[in-house]
């Protein structure tokens, strides 16, 4: 049976006999269009923007429309209703209801997190090192979040005299965090809050003081360090450090020998560090080195060094060490060298050896060295394509590497490699329940030809015995900002896509880091448009190859990959089957004009400045917003969330609106808000899969004719 006739009979069989008919289901109006001043001005201009008033969050003509949104998205896939509820129960069967993580060892305790029953939050838990220690639990999040619409716990932290915990919770899903504090000797939460702060803390080695982040309650730029000495009011804390210029925020953190705590001001090229000793949080400030244009670094500490990860005159990166009581650039000596092809993305200090995290060709590979200057040690990973990183190293002292590996067909898996053997130990591996079976899946690692000369790798994976008559349904996913690597990770959710004869691939285009620095400087600024013209030039070679059927392939992505998917509609309508943009940053010109809304300054090495012409110039050319045109689109659906404080609700409502209003053809369009929930969708391990039901059951129904 072909791959079309196989999805259409397993959609049938599930109950979706076809989406509603576009003349029993007539799509919302689109909002009024007021064609008023911004207030926001550009090169002696105001922006007129005929929805920029949806950004009025309480307004009850904006619930409404969005209300009416979401009604429509019910209306339309009303017959996919079994369907959905088939997706979701598959989906969250595959999820362990009892799990519990590797526990791993600090300050004489083993700490892990886990998870029972029903229950959609993790409990944090601790034992102490010896195997007759009962169990103590730190922050139950079922507890805490019983009654909530929304729930999430931020940092855990344990004291260093281990009788109490900080630990943060935010009920709203815009990241505004609260902070508690538990006696882990009672287990009564001690009287003292502090309120609307962000979840980064961290405890100095004196037992009674913890440090802290507070951000801008408007733009959410984390910008000042707290000290809090328990016992106190929070309204007597001590404003320790306040980032001045608004394109940096700071945070706050803990060297692994907890010797010294960390003040690191950053943005999206440039950092600053400053340091004090951890048992002496009334101490000054001291500048490891100063900040500088375009300036990288991070900093480790052991013995007497500091260890810095920097990428002065190194391109991708090079390892240095300094004197910790002359720390600045003028005593740094080199480590580990900068190589052209060799990405150092992290290092783990221990006692008698340095590990270094390293990508190749796209590839993550470890390296183990020891002090002593004996020979190097590589940790080998077999697979065409997979991903691998630093787990639980949370002392010096540790005689294994914990690290984690896994693959778009291995569930993610947790090892200790023996540091002075170079023997590996698998300490747990995912569990999917449900019977699932590796061997019907395969993963592979192509180049793709991109326009200027460039090879942009392509991940996929599929179900060999579902698919191979030259034109299954494929899923192509991109992100491309911020040089994040998109890693092909397993997931258990997606095996109800490649079980119906989907194909999934993720293009590693450009904006990442999957190939170097270099990689994400060709994806930004006035290169960005290589991100989507990546984008576009892997669905044509996956087309072309007999991956994808041309009318059949479909793109996801979200928040900075939904940029990446509302530029993609615009510059090739006709590509794409379905699109599905999940809070998707769409209106870049608008929102990066207004730093009085969350992220922008931050933003302007990502995007530019909107405030330089050439700068609004190239960004005001690919904004999906401001690129509507009376175009057939591909079938949309967008999801997005009323609280989202990354990217504000209002963007996706608004190029919808706009779209409903410019866009030809009987294509649908739909948006759907979350209207409890924030930028990362609904909280709860199994709850925030409706979504995903949703997401899968539009894709399902077009593969299999849906109109």
């Amino acid at each position: 049976m072909g791959s079309h006739a196989l999805a259409a009979g397993l959609l049938l069989g599930l109950g979706l006999s076809a989406w509603a008919s576009e003349s029993s289901v007539r799509a919302p109006e689109p909002p009024r269009a007021r064609m008023v001043p911004t207030e926001l001005e550009a090169h002696g201009q105001v922006r007129v923007d005929p929805y920029f008033w949806l950004n009025r969050r309480d307004d009850p003509e904006v619930l409404a429309y969005l209300q009416a949104e979401n009604e429509y998205v019910e209306r339309v896939m009303a017959g996919s209703r079994a369907l959905r509820e088939t997706l979701f129960e598959e989906i969250v069967s595959r999820i362990p209801k009892d799990d519990t993580s590797v526990p791993y060892r600090l300050n004489g305790y083993d700490y892990y997190r886990r998870f029972e029953g029903e229950g959609e939050y993790p409990i944090y838990c601790r034992r102490a090192a010896n195997p007759d220690a009962p169990e103590e639990i730190l922050v139950n999040g079922n507890e805490l979040g019983r009654d909530q619409s929304y729930f999430e716990i931020g940092a855990v932290a344990v004291s260093p005299g281990n009788d109490r915990v900080a630990f943060a919770v935010d009920t709203v899903g815009r990241r505004f965090y609260d902070l508690r504090f538990r006696d882990l000797r009672t287990g009564r939460l001690l009287p003292e809050e502090i309120r609307q702060v962000t979840d980064n803390l961290v405890w100095a080695e004196a037992n009674q003081t913890v440090f802290y982040t507070r951000q801008d309650p408007e733009t959410l730029r984390a910008y000042q360090i707290y000290r809090h000495r328990l016992g106190t009011h929070p309204s007597e804390d001590i404003l320790v450090y306040e980032e001045p210029d608004p394109i940096y925020a700071c945070a706050v953190g803990k060297s692994k020998s907890r010797r010294y705590l960390f003040v690191v001001s950053d943005h999206l090229q440039s950092t600053e560090y400053r340091f004090l000793a951890a048992d002496q949080p009334e101490s000054a400030l001291r500048l490891v080195q100063r900040r500088q244009a375009g300036h990288l670094y991070s900093v480790e500490h052991l013995g007497y060094a500091f260890y810095l990860r920097t990428n002065w005159e190194a391109e991708n990166y090079r390892l240095m060490k300094t004197p910790v009581d002359h720390p600045g650039l003028e005593h740094w000596t080199e480590v580990i060298p900068h190589r052209e092809q060799v990405l150092l993305e992290e290092i783990e200090l221990f006692r008698d050896y340095l590990v270094a995290v390293e990508r190749v060709d796209g590839l993550v590979r470890m390296r183990v060295q020891p002090w002593s200057g004996g020979a190097t040690r590589e940790v080998l990973f077999d697979e065409p394509a997979y991903a691998a990183g630093l787990g639980d190293n949370a002392e010096l002292d540790l005689p294994h590497l914990r690290y984690e590996y896994t693959s778009l067909t291995t569930p993610k898996s947790v090892y200790d490699y023996d540091l002075a053997t170079g023997t590996r130990t698998l300490r747990k591996r995912d569990v999917v329940p449900g019977g699932f079976n590796p061997a019907l899946y395969r993963t592979e690692r192509l180049w793709a030809p991109a326009r200027d000369g460039a090879r942009v790798p392509i991940s996929l994976v599929y179900r060999f015995d579902r698919l191979r008559d030259g034109s299954p349904p494929l899923l192509l996913y991109g992100y491309g900002s911020y040089g994040y690597s998109t890693e092909p990770t397993f997931r258990s959710d997606l095996l109800s896509l490649l079980d119906r004869g989907f194909t999934f691939a993720i293009a590693h285009i450009r904006g990442g880091q999957e190939l170097g620095r270099r990689w994400y400087d060709q994806g930004r600024l006035h290169q960005k448009l290589n991100t989507f013209t990546d984008f576009i030039d892997c669905a044509e070679f996956l087309v072309r190859e007999g991956r994808a059927g041309r009318a059949r392939i479909y793109g996801y992505g979200g928040s900075a990959g939904g940029l990446l998917i509302g530029a993609v509609a615009n510059l090739r309508p006709d590509l794409f089957h379905g699109l599905v943009a999940a809070v998707p940053f769409v209106d870049v010109v608008t929102t990066m004009l207004d730093d009085t809304i969350p992220l922008t300054t931050f933003e302007y090495e990502e995007w530019g400045n909107p405030h330089v012409k050439a700068d609004y110039d190239y960004m005001l050319a690919y904004s999906p917003y401001d690129n509507v045109r009376a175009a057939d689109y591909p079938h949309l659906l967008v999801l997005a969330g009323l609280h989202d404080s990354q990217v504000q609700y209002w963007e996706p409502a608004k190029w919808v609106a706009k779209l409903r209003a410019t866009a030809v053809g009987r294509n649908r369009l739909l948006l759907k808000t979350d209207l409890e929930a924030g930028h990362g969708g609904a909280s709860g391990r199994f709850k925030r899969h409706q979504d995903t039901a949703l997401i899968y059951a539009f894709l399902l129904g077009l593969a299999a004719g849906g109109n």
